[in-house]
């Protein structure tokens, strides 16, 4: 059952945006002035509707595996395993069935691993006490244009809020039209280096204008969108007034003497999926 799920949702992430991202990028075409970025999102809208009506990938990078596992309280620690095996399984199944690009190398020697091997595909475990003996997958496909534009820079306090505006505008001028705008930017700010650059991927979980529930931090998603559109960066850096459709932000707790501040961009293909399953 979880690996048919896996593939499944897999097949719907690489070939059906959800909702929220397609009634963002329509809005963005209505609201765009500049001919050449309405052309260039005109032939995005397009490239939607050949995807879902011939069942086919959006785009030709199927993107890295990562999963992120919601698991209930009811859960049993041996049934986590299991969970993960048939997880892995789905992926390499999903990767033949669909077909998945395999887009997974060796990072020294690139070789070719197929899409499953050296803790790929990466799942990002959380437990949550809201669920029974049940588990949540979401999967979300990344592709590399934009995941190579991600961004860490440790702040020290002193630079605090406008420190955090500075480095996302010049992360998000810095990658300009590589990660094939409009994008979408996530946040994580606090922890440490590493948990900073892993909330910044999970804020991309939230839906198109699905604010922060703290005020202050709402406000400040708000701002840097407006802020980011106002860079002229554009559709695929063509120049344009829509170079983002959301900005959202994650933060934990951090030591006293630091502030780390992870960015994770992701393309206008801003892929997701999810399924809750009873164990």
């Amino acid at each position: 059952m979880i690996q048919e799920t896996v593939i499944e949702l897999f097949r719907e992430a690489v070939v059906k945006l959800p909702e929220d991202v397609k009634k963002a990028l329509k809005e963005s075409y209505e609201k765009e002035s500049s001919k050449l970025a309405k052309e260039t999102l005109k032939a995005i809208l397009k490239n939607i509707e050949i995807a879902e009506r011939e069942n086919i990938p959006l785009c030709q990078d199927t993107g890295l595996p990562i999963v992120f596992l919601k698991i209930g309280r009811g859960v049993k620690g041996e049934e986590v395993l299991k969970i993960v095996n048939e997880i892995r399984e789905g992926v390499k199944r999903a990767t033949e069935e669909i077909p998945l690009r395999p887009n997974v190398v060796h990072p020294i020697s690139r070789e070719n691993l197929g899409n499953v091997g050296l803790d790929i595909p990466y799942i990002s475990y959380e437990f949550d006490h809201s669920l029974e003996k049940e588990i949540e997958i979401t999967v979300f496909p990344k592709g590399a244009g934009s995941e190579n534009m991600s961004a860490l820079k440790m702040l020290t306090p002193a630079e605090g809020v406008s420190g955090i505006k500075k480095f996302v505008l010049e992360t998000v001028v810095n990658a300009s039209g590589k990660p094939c705008p409009p994008i979408v930017v996530g946040i994580g700010i606090g922890g440490s280096s590493d948990l900073a650059l892993k909330l910044a991927k999970k804020a991309l979980l939230r839906k198109i204008g699905e604010r922060h529930r703290d005020e202050e931090i709402a406000k400040l998603e708000e701002e840097l969108l407006k802020k980011i559109n106002s860079l002229g960066i554009g559709a695929m850096g063509l120049g344009g007034e829509i170079t983002a459709l959301d900005v959202f932000i994650e933060v934990a707790g951090t030591h006293t003497a630091s502030l780390p501040v992870g960015i994770c961009i992701n393309c206008w293909a801003h892929r997701r999926a999810t399924r809750r399953l009873k164990i």
